[in-house]
């Protein structure tokens, strides 16, 4: 094992650590399925059917099943919690339900069309030879999973329930924004994408003249809505539902989404006069007015 395996190494062994100790605080306020946890039991899960997918995938050598295995988790996850739990049939848990399952539903199958379409992802050429590497990224995908999804798991399991009121009301179309944000600028890439005429150029047109990174933004924007739905049946270590929105957030922003699409932009397009315009007066992330 090199160097940087043992540091991948390191770093699937305290995701692991981190989703453990999440499922332990979320667990508190949770319905039992028998005697475990059912919050737990989502987490459990969430970790299970990636590491189940990553097996064929590393021998096969293919990248082709990552982004559909998360949108197939966070269905799942989501059905799992509602029949596991007879009482998740009130409107909050059924709109929480809805919004998850749809989001999963869209963007599993644009990526996976995308991916089928391209023949291949360029993020896991370097990383799929190495075990270790690979198995971290399912890793990672994991508990990107058991964070971003953790307030409507926490709500789909609590044992607290109250009406929908305004913050259901608010939360809805908070994600409703994002939800529309998100895919308008999905499509509009595509649609750029596939015209031959815009071969080897960059979008600057539609969503993508207010934000370099609009469909991102609708991303954070989505998940800030879920939390938002999820707030009135908080308690205790529940709580911890907060941190979705922000770990979305940092995730995109500072590891796997913007930082790895700017560079490439940057190597592609760098010392070009109107990617160097654009750049400069095009915001990264919240689309300007």
């Amino acid at each position: 094992m090199t160097q940087e395996e043992k540091k991948y190494f390191l770093a699937s062994i305290i995701e692991i650590l981190i989703a453990v100790g999440v499922a332990f605080a979320g667990s508190q306020q949770s319905v039992k399925v028998g005697a475990l946890p059912l919050f737990g039991i989502l987490v459990a899960w969430a970790f299970l059917l990636n590491w189940l997918v990553f097996i064929p995938s590393y021998l096969k050598q293919t990248e082709k099943f990552f982004d559909l295995t998360g949108s197939i988790t966070y269905i799942t996850t989501m059905l799992l919690a509602f029949f596991l739990n007879p009482e998740a049939r009130d409107a909050r848990s059924l709109l929480m339900m809805g919004v998850v399952m749809i989001w999963a539903l869209r963007l599993g199958s644009f990526l996976f069309s995308r991916i089928q379409r391209d023949g291949k992802d360029g993020r896991f050429d370097e990383i799929k030879p190495s075990f270790v590497r690979f198995f971290h990224v399912w890793t990672l995908q994991g508990l990107w999973v058991t964070f971003t999804v953790i307030a409507a798991s926490m709500t789909l399991t609590s044992v607290t329930h109250k009406p929908l009121g305004v913050w259901g009301l608010v939360g809805g179309l908070v994600w409703l924004f994002g939800f529309v944000i998100e895919v308008v600028a999905d499509n509009q890439k595509s649609a750029f994408r596939k015209d031959p005429a815009n071969k080897g150029k960059f979008i600057n047109t539609g969503l993508w003249s207010r934000s370099r990174h609009p469909n991102y933004f609708g991303e954070i924007t989505l998940w800030l809505g879920v939390m938002l739905i999820a707030v009135p049946v908080l308690q205790g270590w529940q709580w911890l539902a907060l941190i979705s929105p922000i770990f979305v957030t940092l995730l995109l922003t500072r590891v796997s989404g913007v930082p790895m699409l700017e560079a490439r932009a940057d190597e592609k397009w760098g010392g070009q006069a109107d990617y160097e315009d654009y750049k400069k007066n095009t915001p990264v992330l919240i689309p300007k007015l």
